[in-house]
């Protein structure tokens, strides 16, 4: 095993030496229980601002991380196979750790209701749940309820928005002999589905309005969202959140992810003013790869990647691109590109006992015994020089709180031509801007706070 892993390295290293590069984690912070989240709106610099934390992460989750990704990928196969002035609104960004889901949530204004939604860019249809509803999971929010808001409007089926279902969703609108308004259904891959009527209503997003926003009133809704309220989707598709409000914030929103053990809050601004911006270091830009087939999908150019300041080569950077994914939690990596990074990690961080593999993740360690550790870093190489350096919070999965079980926070995919995902673990105190006018996608390092 040892000379397996030794022909490993030697196949992966470019020939370039370095003293290497480490962070330090605190493990004693790490242990304790972290805050309690709290969620407020906070104007500043003409901007508003939504609080955003992370999740504590347990096996269950990374069970439904794994279905995630499973349907990605399949919506992937199966899609294959067959200057305007913005306005700014800054919102504070969240774990939904209190709703039992793995996913970063904001709170918004949905007519006169105040709603928790899971913040997801991989899907396009924002959706809620309604009353009256006819199988509805828990959720400790009242429902929302059309009938008491007076600006909420059906979507006829003759309209635009019922019409352009069948790019947004994969089903077309549904319109009965009957039944003058359009109803929708949407099934994800891993079985959670949400169907109902499309509708308008005014959406809040901190101070700023958006009149006639187009979401989905569900009525029968079941799958994998904790107990949010419902979903904000953030893709490229006609009734994403970022297509509609083009005209008010340019197509341009970013996000600051904070770390779940940190009791800080992150942010989602949606416009392009980068003075509200907290970034230690420049925003550096790479395009999204345009692919038609694809196109709600936001894919980068993955050139390269270095562990420790050890640049890692494969005949896969450069090749089938990656996708940047909100609701991911852990990266997933083409099995010759994992098996890269994971032996040069092991290569520089030994002499620390071992532990037992954790659902996904199979490099653990005992860390019981130590305060803090020095961990090599991880730096992900995009086209156009951009570049992610994973904060030290994202390098590591805490299976367990005592660190008796402590695993490298990355997992393979199963084959070689699935496409590369990077999750919201490796994203942590990053600032990601996402540019869908100039179509590129920037990093900057950034402490999350909500402030």
């Amino acid at each position: 095993m040892v000379l397996l892993l030794i022909l490993v390295a030697f196949s992966c290293f470019n020939g370039v030496f370095s003293l290497g590069q480490k962070e330090l984690l605190s493990l004693k912070r790490l242990t304790t229980t972290p805050a309690p989240a709290r969620f407020s709106h906070i104007p500043k610099d003409g901007a508003t601002i939504l609080e955003m934390k992370h999740i504590k992460h347990i096996q269950k989750g990374l069970t439904l991380d794994v279905v995630r990704v499973g349907s990605i990928q399949s919506r992937i196969k199966n899609v294959v196979s067959g200057r305007v002035e913005s306005s700014q609104a800054r919102v504070p960004i969240s774990s939904g750790i209190q709703l039992q889901t793995l996913n970063y949530i904001v709170i918004v204004t949905l007519g006169i209701r105040n709603l928790t939604m899971i913040v997801d860019t991989g899907s396009d249809l924002s959706w809620v749940q309604c009353q009256p509803c006819r199988l509805c999971y828990t959720q400790p929010e009242p429902l929302f309820n059309p009938l008491v808001s007076p600006s909420y409007r059906s979507v006829q089926c003759n309209s635009q928005p019922c019409h352009t279902l069948q790019s947004n969703t994969g089903n077309s609108g549904l319109c009965g002999n009957n039944a003058p308004k359009c109803n929708y259904a949407v099934t994800y891959g891993d079985g959670s589905y949400t169907r109902g009527e499309l509708g308008r209503d005014r959406l809040t997003l901190g101070m700023t309005p958006v009149e006639n926003f187009v979401f989905g009133c569900g009525r029968n809704n079941r799958g994998l969202f904790g107990a949010a309220s419902g979903l904000l989707g953030l893709g490229r598709n006609d009734l994403s959140l970022i297509s509609q409000t083009s005209d008010v914030f340019g197509g341009v929103f970013s996000y600051c992810l904070p770390d779940s053990d940190s009791g800080t809050s992150g942010s989602l601004i949606l416009g392009n003013d980068t003075l509200v911006f907290k970034n230690t270091t420049p925003v550096s830009y790479t395009r999204l790869i345009p692919n038609p087939q694809l196109y709600s999908f936001y894919i980068l150019n993955m050139t390269g990647a270095s562990v420790g300041g050890v640049p890692l080569q494969s005949p896969r950077f450069g090749g089938n691109g990656v996708l940047i994914d909100s609701g991911t939690v852990i990266t997933r990596l083409p099995p010759s590109v994992y098996t890269c990074v994971k032996a040069e990690f092991l290569r520089q961080f030994t002499g620390y006992p071992s532990a037992p593999s954790f659902s996904i993740l199979d490099t653990c360690f005992n860390l019981s015994a130590y305060d803090e550790v020095n961990i090599p870093t991880l730096k992900m190489q995009f086209e156009g020089d951009a570049e992610i350096s994973v904060d030290v919070t994202g390098m590591f999965y805490f299976a367990k709180r005592d660190a008796s079980q402590v695993c490298l926070a990355l997992a393979s995919l199963a084959y070689e031509d699935q496409i590369g995902i990077i999750g919201n673990y490796q994203q942590r105190n990053t600032r990601v801007v996402y540019d869908t006018k100039q179509m590129q996608v920037g990093f900057a390092k950034e402490v999350c706070s909500f402030s």
